[in-house]
Order: structure tokens, then C-alpha cells, then sequence
């Protein structure tokens, strides 16, 4: 990622400020399928912003591992964590995806959440321990315009059709899918 892009993630989450602290919750999106998500183990989050999602998988009793570009982000995900007592569950760092995902072992859960890039799809069904879930949501054209950060219809069952697919849709201008590894 641009050094120029970096700065601009930067003052769009300093704008925004701490997420938040209540009863966490999950990702709209994903709200409706929840009992899908496991409760124990390690999720990877990438794109993981201000921390929200983090904590609401800490508080369902996962470890995760959360990272994104923004320096600011991440220090942000760090205060909302510790401010809500999870701390000991998560671990952020600073991570710039175009370098491909950060090391870590299997994981039970990657989450991936208004963030797309293609080349990562592989490598994040690989992440996946057996049986681990994904769970990816996205802009998308569906609903919408095209636009460069846009999923085309059908973008994201194409990528990740080998996983068993367990939830999916494209409306109003989002694309997600629940996947769990075979």
C-alpha cells in the first residue's frame, strides 16, 4: 500500500475515534448468522480497523490476531480491547496486506470485513484449519455501480466455492459468504 493510501486510512480512523465501548456485537452483516461462528480458538482478522469486530469474537471467548494498515487503527483496536477488559484475547499489529497475509498458525476463523483483494484468496482458504470458518463481506456491484473496490456478481462464490458454502448473498451494493474448510 501507498505510503499516501496509509495516511489516509490514518486520519479516516482518527476521525472516527474509539470505537464504541458497549455490549459487543457482530458484524451487521454477519449479525443473522452468528451461532455459525465458533467460540473458541484463534481468528485472524485482517482489515481489522478500529476493533470492533475483535472484540466482539473475544468476547465469544476466541484469541485473535488482528491487523490493518493504519497505525492508528491498530492503537485504537489495542484501547478499545483493554478498555473492555479483553486484552489478554486479542493481539493487533500493524500489517500492510499487499505483502500477503502475516504469518500465523491455522486458524479457526479468518474474518474479513469490508475488505477485498483477490490475490489474498488462496492464501486464506489456506489459512483455514480443518474445518475452520471465513467469513468475507465486501462492496459489490450488486445493488450499485462498478467501482474499483467492488465485487462483480458471483466474485466471491467463485473464489471460495471449494470451501462447503454455508451462507451468501449480493444486495444493496454488498457481497458476503460463510465458508467452512472440508
Amino acid at each position: 500500500m501507498t505510503e499516501e493510501d496509509r495516511r489516509r486510512w490514518d486520519t479516516r480512523y482518527a476521525e472516527g475515534g474509539l470505537a464504541p465501548i458497549g455490549d459487543p456485537i457482530a458484524p451487521p452483516i454477519f449479525a443473522p448468522f452468528e451461532d455459525l461462528f465458533p467460540a473458541a480458538g484463534l481468528a485472524l482478522e485482517i482489515a481489522c480497523g478500529r476493533g470492533s469486530a475483535a472484540l466482539w469474537l473475544a468476547s465469544r471467548g476466541m484469541d485473535v490476531y488482528g491487523v490493518d494498515v493504519s497505525p492508528t487503527a491498530i492503537h485504537l483496536a489495542r484501547e478499545l480491547l483493554s478498555r473492555s477488559g479483553y486484552a489478554e484475547r486479542a493481539r493487533f499489529e500493524v500489517f500492510d496486506l499487499d505483502k500477503g497475509l502475516p504469518d500465523s498458525p491455522p486458524v479457526e476463523l479468518l474474518l474479513c470485513y469490508n475488505f477485498r483483494d483477490a490475490r489474498l484468496d488462496q492464501s486464506m482458504m489456506e489459512r483455514l484449519a480443518p474445518r475452520g470458518l471465513l467469513a468475507i463481506a465486501t462492496l459489490s456491484e450488486v445493488g450499485a455501480g462498478p467501482g474499483a473496490f467492488r465485487a462483480r456478481r458471483g466474485e466471491l462464490r467463485h473464489a471460495f466455492g471449494k470451501l462447503e458454502l454455508l451462507v451468501e448473498g449480493e444486495r444493496d451494493g454488498k457481497a458476503w459468504l460463510v465458508g467452512r474448510r472440508r
